[in-house]
């Protein structure tokens, strides 16, 4: 009711398998998932959605844990909020990813924006933010939408370290609702995509204390 006073249609799924139906049948803009579903469970409802779109999906949980947080994460969600919370504050979320869809892949890159980033030459890893893909030689690297937003932040630096607090505000467009952990976990779903070894990362490093850095070639 809250968002439907905001302007926002909303379809109502009640279980989990219902909820991927419907995305199947009829793609929504953006996805609420609240954790404890009938069924299947919220963690398992977001990950068969990854399967089928990158739309963007806030977990709702009363769970505010930090491991039941990062499970949502890595599940694929981009965002969570922690019940109890008040309608605007959902609303909120939903507006900072619409902006943040406004820059998607495909989008008008910043003017910053070099045209190709050359992550390694030897693996061929080549980041176009204007075409909105990142390639692997000639294979297509598929990042979800945060993903590639995090990825060009760090390339659009030039080798500076971005603090997560930093990358929180232009990934996420949160200000005052975001949280480090956001990054933290997204970091870690994008190394499993573009390393060659996650655990020992070549291309996005941290500093410890500092935040993060795209390494030069």
């Amino acid at each position: 009711m809250g968002l439907e006073d905001e302007g926002y249609a909303v379809v109502e799924a009640a279980t989990g398998e219902s909820a991927v139906a419907s995305m199947s049948a009829a793609p929504a803009d953006f996805m609420l998932v609240d954790v404890m579903l009938g069924g299947m469970n919220g963690l398992t409802c977001i990950r068969a959605v990854r399967e089928l779109s990158d739309i963007p999906i806030v977990v709702i949980s009363a769970r505010t844990d930090t491991d039941d947080v990062i499970a949502g994460l890595e599940a694929g969600a981009d965002d969570y909020v922690t019940k109890p919370f008040m309608v605007r504050e959902v609303v909120a979320r939903l507006r900072a990813l619409r902006r943040r869809l406004d820059r998607r892949p495909g989008a008008a890159p910043a003017a910053t924006a070099p045209p190709l980033v050359l992550i390694d030459p030897v693996d061929g890893l080549v980041l176009s933010p204007e075409e909105g893909v990142l390639r692997r030689g000639d294979l297509r690297v598929h990042l979800t939408t945060t993903e590639f937003r995090l990825l060009c932040e760090l390339a659009e630096a030039g080798g500076r370290v971005v603090s997560r607090q930093e990358l929180l505000e232009r990934v996420w467009d949160h200000g005052f609702y975001g949280d480090e952990r956001l990054v933290d976990v997204h970091v870690r779903r994008l190394r499993l995509k573009i390393e060659p070894e996650p655990a020992t990362p070549r291309y996005v490093v941290t500093e410890r204390g500092l935040g993060y850095r795209l390494a030069p070639p």
